[in-house]
């Protein structure tokens, strides 16, 4: 089984989904042994943003290593913190690089087809405040972008591994945390499409 580990928090040790990321490899790797890991550090190595007309040749190829990297993996862990009810803008970057017309997705005659459905998805999702329900619910452009970009090329396999609250002070945080490494604990469970 082929891991892509993908972290995209600026904070450093500070970072709760590095934290939930690194819990989730744990358990992977109990439960999958032999698993190859494929690191990208989106923060200290950030991917270039698109600018089509004056795209250089180390772009081109940043772009393409990124794609091959997702295209091997079977199981992708995205730590994606919650940056002004989105998502950091690195982890966009690593987004415009995977969604590659046929390569990911293709148009067709009945609308757009995901090619890449044979994975599953983990996103380590780290939340200041309280998003998944209550008021604060119509914010969440984070959580909500990313289940409709993997599920645009064709992942249904996309589970979230939340912290939320981190910021609404030291019991919150700690009650968060904890909830989210419990879950973390439970994934080493076979990729859906049956890769051992």
């Amino acid at each position: 089984m082929n891991i892509l580990h993908i972290d995209s928090s600026v904070t450093g040790d500070q970072s709760v989904s590095r934290q939930l990321t690194a819990r989730i490899l744990e358990s992977l790797r109990a439960g999958h042994p032999g698993a190859t890991i494929t690191y990208r550090d989106l923060a200290n190595q950030p991917l270039p943003h698109h600018r089509l007309k004056h795209e250089t040749d180390t772009d081109r190829a940043a772009t393409q290593e990124t794609l091959e990297e997702f295209l091997d993996a079977d199981v992708v862990v995205v730590g994606a913190p919650m940056y002004n009810f989105a998502i950091p803008s690195q982890l966009k970057a690593w987004i415009d690089a995977v969604l590659i017309a046929g390569k990911t997705f293709s148009y067709t005659e009945n609308g757009p087809q995901g090619l890449a459905g044979d994975k599953r998805v983990i996103v380590a999702s780290s939340r200041g405040g309280v998003y998944s329900i209550g008021p604060s619910a119509a914010m969440d452009h984070q959580e909500t972008y990313l289940a409709g970009v993997f599920g645009f090329i064709g992942i249904r396999d996309v589970e979230f591994v939340r912290a939320e609250g981190v910021a609404m002070g030291a019991d919150a945080r700690q009650r968060g945390i904890a909830s989210a490494l419990d879950h973390a604990d439970t994934l080493a469970r076979p990729h859906a499409m049956g890769t051992a």
